[in-house]
């Protein structure tokens, strides 16, 4: 692990300039170019916030705030959306960049910090501008906000645990990553992100347990709407699994390196 963190150290310049060229890359030959990393978070809140709060007038249950639902449903996007992000990605990091592989000699393992130093810039801003409108509406959680640190490390350790274990198949069986793309899509139904785990059959909350997103979703959504500290002893299951896939995604990537590129 010091070899591995050493060698990135090394290739830090490699990884930065990766970050800036696909930041960048987004928006070439745009007008407005970077401006919309605001302009479309900006827009999803609005929406949000006058369609559910405003025109609907949505209510989350035992919440009496306006944007009581508006805001446990930005919680829940936001936080989903880096992890498929990542996740995304990741599957596809070896695929996409095949070329570099094979012609370059560089430590791997820059790929997915690449993918995770992106998708962190991504949330970064888009969080940045969430939190804005918390302050602004007078509904910022207060100290239980510095919780939302270890909870954003704890989902990235997963993601790319998860994205790293799920990108080696794929580079040898293609339908990995189709199959996770529809997956993801009935995963995301599944997690209480748009609707309140408190309006399911007491049957169905038991078995929401064995999601390991529903309660670290669950745990942002928390600070955000309640002003409440997260239960730890509840992320139990998201943790192990991040740390089992961590394990599993560096094992096969050191044990395949040379596989992958004679099969790219």
């Amino acid at each position: 692990m010091i070899g591995a963190a050493m060698s990135l150290w090394r290739y830090r310049g490699f990884v930065l300039g990766s970050v800036k060229r696909e930041f960048q890359s987004k928006y070439r030959n745009s007008l407005l170019g970077a401006a919309w990393t605001v302009i479309n978070p900006l827009a999803m809140i609005l929406v949000y916030t006058v369609i559910f709060a405003e025109i609907m007038r949505a209510k989350l249950p035992g919440v009496e705030n306006t944007f009581g639902y508006s805001i446990y449903l930005c919680a829940g996007v936001l936080t989903w959306g880096l992890f498929a992000e990542i996740t995304g990605r990741a599957q596809n990091m070896f695929l996409e960049n095949a070329n570099l592989l094979k012609k370059l000699s560089f430590p791997k393992l820059c790929l997915p910090v690449v993918v995770v130093a992106n998708g962190l810039l991504n949330f970064s801003i888009i969080f940045g501008l969430f939190t804005a409108f918390l302050l602004i509406s007078d509904n910022f959680p207060g100290l239980p906000f510095v919780a939302l640190a270890p909870l954003v490390a704890l989902l990235m350790a997963f993601a790319i645990g998860l994205g790293i274990t799920l990108g080696v198949l794929n580079v040898f069986f293609r339908d990995v990553g189709q199959f996770f793309g529809i997956f993801l899509t009935f995963w995301f139904w599944l997690t209480p992100i748009v609707y309140p785990l408190s309006i399911l059959p007491e049957g169905l909350v038991g078995w929401m347990g064995l999601n390991p997103m529903a309660p670290l979703v669950g745990a942002f959504q928390r600070v955000l709407v309640h002003h409440q500290w997260p239960v730890w002893q509840d992320l139990w299951l998201v943790s192990l699994l991040a740390v089992i896939f961590c394990a599993l995604g560096m094992g096969l990537f050191r044990r395949h390196t040379g596989d992958m590129v004679d099969e790219l």
